[in-house]
């Protein structure tokens, strides 16, 4: 059934195209966030070279391999691409049912791409985002609790987006009915 909806939708090649786009997107959000600062302060410097702020953010990528480690690189990696393929198959289903996708669907989509998003950080800060939000609340330790040190959302995350692919490539595979009262 997923192998049906993998072939059904990137056969068109701007599905692959978007997925790619999107992955891109989200891992190039999850190794730039910890250094975001230095990125605007350099992007703004009217000192900086062109060159320099063309290139900078791109070999920032190359991070991946030494701020983050295994786990969170490889949650980063996989909630990247779960995010772009999931795109792509609402985008497939939207156009071809040119109807709502279901509830369940939308909301462990959603819950996955947000609980990925909570769980991304480099090894040296652990959970960024969610560090961040729990430190205005005076929750921090709550972390350290965590055998992980938040990593664990980052695993939810993908647990969430792999829910989502399938239960979207169960909407894909399923035939077209027709809704007309007899």
């Amino acid at each position: 059934m997923i192998a049906n909806a993998f072939k059904a939708v990137f056969k068109n090649q701007s599905y692959t195209l978007l997925t790619g786009i999107v992955a891109l997107a989200v891992f190039a959000f999850a190794v730039w966030l910890p250094n975001i600062r230095l990125l605007f302060s350099l992007v703004t410097d009217s000192t900086v070279p062109i060159s320099v702020k063309l290139t900078f953010p791109l070999r920032l990528l190359e991070s991946i391999t030494t701020n983050f480690s295994v786990l969170s690189a490889s949650y980063t990696i996989a909630i990247a691409l779960l995010t772009g393929i999931n795109v792509a198959f609402i985008v497939y289903y939207v156009r071809r049912q040119k109807e709502q996708l279901s509830q369940a669907g939308m909301a462990v989509g959603t819950l996955g791409i947000m609980s990925g998003i909570f769980g991304m950080g480099c090894a040296a800060c652990g959970s960024l985002i969610l560090a961040s939000i729990l430190g205005t609340a005076g929750g921090t330790s709550i972390l350290l609790v965590l055998p992980l040190k938040g990593g664990e959302f980052g695993i939810i995350g993908v647990i969430l987006l792999g829910i989502a692919t399938y239960l979207l490539a169960k909407q894909i595979t399923k035939p077209m009915v027709c809704d007309i009262p007899n």
